[in-house]
């Protein structure tokens, strides 16, 4: 889904918007349910059987990612954020809100030991969340040094390459298993079917990469009676993400490895596609305002 972590300037309002004023700095979320269908009614925003959610292919017609100069959107999308946040760091709070959202999905996670496979932006702001959640031990696995760098600024305990170290999680396996919850946040089948192994019986795991279809050793996920949990997008975690974002309590700076002009894009779509040099790479209109 592309364009769908947004950020902008207010510059009109409709007639019957209230609580805003133009000239208003705001971050954008890309969910908009139709607030009426039975999801939306149970308050399961994100499973609305009519989401508009930008650069999605869910619904006919597909609906439009925001690479905008100008978008009009609902007032329910906007969030407004202080004066010192950046936009490039209020345009976090879509990343950080999946995040969120998955830790919800966990249940608690004050006290426990945790591993997050995978430490892409979302990865690595989920390891921020986990932070502000009370995880006693956070332990970062990637593949790759940046994002496992950028895991340990964001509250990581440990981290572990395991294209250098493939063993490096086999300690963890001792007495049945270590972590009481694990995030999987790559979509590897590799990394998920190796959280088996090193999660303690009666533990979590909660799926946040998208990987398609993954063969599982049932024997062990029964015989460990492991909760195995997926997590789908978020509705009310963003205004908690632009609070957190705002106050300070969250800093997402770390995630953000590069800021590209829009008639530079192509480049940051290429740079984007390389996970040793890139984070977060985003595109921006106007650099004043970035």
């Amino acid at each position: 889904m592309l364009g769908h972590e947004v950020s902008g300037v207010i510059e009109a309002l409709g007639s019957e918007v209230t609580g805003f004023r133009p000239g208003q700095r705001i971050a954008i979320s890309p969910s908009r349910p139709c607030g009426v269908c039975r999801y939306c009614q149970q308050g399961l925003h994100n499973h609305c059987m009519d989401m508009r959610f930008y650069g999605s292919a869910m619904r006919f017609p597909h609906v439009q990612g925001a690479f905008h100069e100008t978008l009009v959107i609902d007032a329910a999308q906007a969030h407004r954020v202080t004066d010192d946040l950046s936009l490039s760091e209020a345009a976090l709070a879509e990343p950080l809100s999946v995040g969120l959202h998955a830790i919800a999905r966990a249940g608690s996670v004050f006290g426990k030991r945790v591993l997050v496979t995978g430490c892409g932006p979302i990865g690595a702001l989920l390891i921020a969340g986990l932070r502000r959640a009370g995880a006693a031990r956070i332990v970062a696995v990637d593949i790759a040094d940046l994002p496992l760098a950028c895991a340990l600024k964001m509250g990581a305990d440990q981290a572990i390459n395991l294209a250098e170290h493939p063993e490096g999680l086999a300690p963890f396996a001792a007495n049945k298993g270590f972590f009481d919850v694990m995030f999987e946040a790559s979509g590897s089948e590799k990394a998920l079917v190796g959280g088996l192994d090193v999660v303690a019986p009666r533990g979590v795991i909660v799926t946040v990469g998208l990987g398609g279809n993954i063969s599982l050793p049932l024997n062990t996920l029964v015989g460990k009676e492991i909760d195995l949990r997926g997590t789908f997008r978020f509705h009310p975690e963003f205004a908690v993400a632009v609070a957190f974002l705002n106050q300070r309590l969250i800093d997402g700076r770390p995630v953000i490895s590069n800021i590209v002009a829009f008639d530079q894009a192509t480049d940051a779509f290429k740079l984007a596609g390389d996970k040793r040099q890139s984070m977060k790479v985003q595109i921006v209109f106007d650099r004043e305002l970035a």
